[in-house]
């Protein structure tokens, strides 16, 4: 495992971001283990956020887009966080751009904020984590109101590995159903692999019963 990847599933536990316990999707599963972005509360901590995502993106897309789309209400700091970082790092400047639950009528009118999306503009989604595939039905109509623009891919923080509406994976779906290219900065493989029975700061964070619920809940949910 590349080291940024076991460096970033220790950090979202010091965040309080990667949790176990007993939750309930956006999708409506119950899961042990949730992964809520939102915990990320502090500059430094979405400073490093940024720059964990600006590698992930580099990796699989390269820097060749124009504009960093970020869902309200969530992916508003994502956004800002790693275009920031990408400048920082790579000496790229990116846009920055998300939407507007409601539509503004005055003032800076619109649904978007930040930067406009135009014609010819190929656009990263940013989101924190897909479970179902669900928010990327609500995302690509307002990307696509916008111009023609080409949706160059998807970048979230955790692929949760387990099926969408049908027997594949949702990122694998959010591909065929789309035509968008998806990655993730660590899979929940990778985290299970980096964790299981593996002391961090002197605790065990996934033991032989947390491995098995976690075990039982991918026979339920998990790719066939």
């Amino acid at each position: 495992m590349e080291s940024y990847k076991s460096e970033f599933i220790e950090f979202m536990i010091d965040c309080n971001v990667l949790k176990f316990g007993d939750f309930v999707t956006k999708s409506g599963r119950n899961t042990p283990f949730f992964v809520n972005t939102g915990f990320y509360r502090s500059g430094a901590q979405l400073k490093r956020l940024g720059e964990f995502y600006a590698e992930a993106i580099n990796s699989k897309f390269g820097l060749d887009f124009d504009v960093l789309f970020g869902p309200a209400y969530k992916g508003i700091p994502l956004s800002v966080a790693t275009t920031m970082a990408i400048a920082e790092m790579y000496d790229e400047d990116i846009a920055y751009c998300s939407n507007r639950k409601e539509i503004k009528d005055h003032g800076d009118k619109g649904i978007l904020l930040g930067s406009p999306i135009k014609d010819g503009d190929r656009v990263i989604i940013i989101e924190d984590v897909t479970t179902a595939g669900t928010s990327i039905q609500e995302t690509l109509p307002i990307i696509k109101a916008q111009g023609d623009v080409e949706v160059a891919g998807l970048v979230v923080s955790v692929d949760r590995m387990e099926r969408g509406q049908g027997k594949k994976s949702a990122l694998s779906e959010i591909k065929d159903n789309y035509g968008i290219e998806t990655t993730a900065i660590v899979t929940m493989e990778e985290v299970v692999e980096h964790l299981y029975n593996k002391p961090y700061k002197g605790k065990v964070v996934i033991d032989d019963g947390l491995k098995k619920k976690i075990d039982d809940y991918y026979e339920i949910y998990g790719v066939k």
